[in-house]
């Protein structure tokens, strides 16, 4: 276990750090057994204070969550009460119940780009190409819809972008404006048009 503690114009002291270690791993136990690497942040955030933790199971999954109070320490709580919640929600899926722990999933690399886009009010030429703001690359794991869906509530993200285990074609999951989860699955529309 490595838990990485900081705070961003907070004096995080020996008791709170103590309190969050001491918390993380109580959660942690209660519902899953390997091991991780995590990191909180407590920052200020107007006139109160943001606790940001992210989780790095040994299974490959990530826990990401962020709760603001006027307290640092309550910040810390609700965020630390947010992960047992989606740790007993899904404890069954992170128990080594087959004797794979995650790790042997196949991925492969794909590019990310974030692109600059245009200002409202201005009109956009027929030959506009975007300015590439940035590239970085990510593993696209080979999972379950059910393990992507899991994925998508466990780290908050509003897409997940996986290899579907069923079909072995690139799937999305997402988050709706309706708060309901999406999916896209290219081989299901394929399939339709095949018939």
């Amino acid at each position: 276990m490595a838990l990485r503690i900081s705070g961003k114009h907070v004096d995080v002291g020996d008791a709170l750090r103590e309190h969050i270690t001491d918390r993380i791993e109580d959660a942690l136990s209660k519902y899953f057994t390997g091991g991780f690497t995590g990191h909180v942040t407590l920052s200020r955030e107007g006139n109160g204070f943001k606790s940001e933790c992210s989780l790095h199971l040994d299974t490959g999954i990530v826990l990401q969550v962020s709760a603001q109070d006027q307290d640092p320490r309550n910040s810390f709580d609700a965020a630390a009460d947010k992960i047992e919640k989606r740790l007993r929600r899904y404890k069954r899926k992170l128990k080594d119940h087959h004797g794979h722990n995650g790790n042997g999933r196949e991925a492969f690399e794909a590019a990310s780009y974030v692109l600059a886009s245009p200002d409202e009010d201005e009109e956009v030429p027929a030959d506009f190409n975007p300015l590439v703001i940035a590239e970085t690359s990510a593993k696209v794991k080979t999972m379950t819809v059910g393990m992507a869906v899991m994925e998508l509530d466990l780290t908050e993200a509003p897409v997940v972008l996986f290899k579907n285990a069923a079909n072995g074609g690139v799937n999305v999951v997402y988050r709706r404006s309706d708060g309901n989860i999406g999916w896209i699955d290219p081989a299901l529309v394929a399939n339709e048009a095949a018939e």
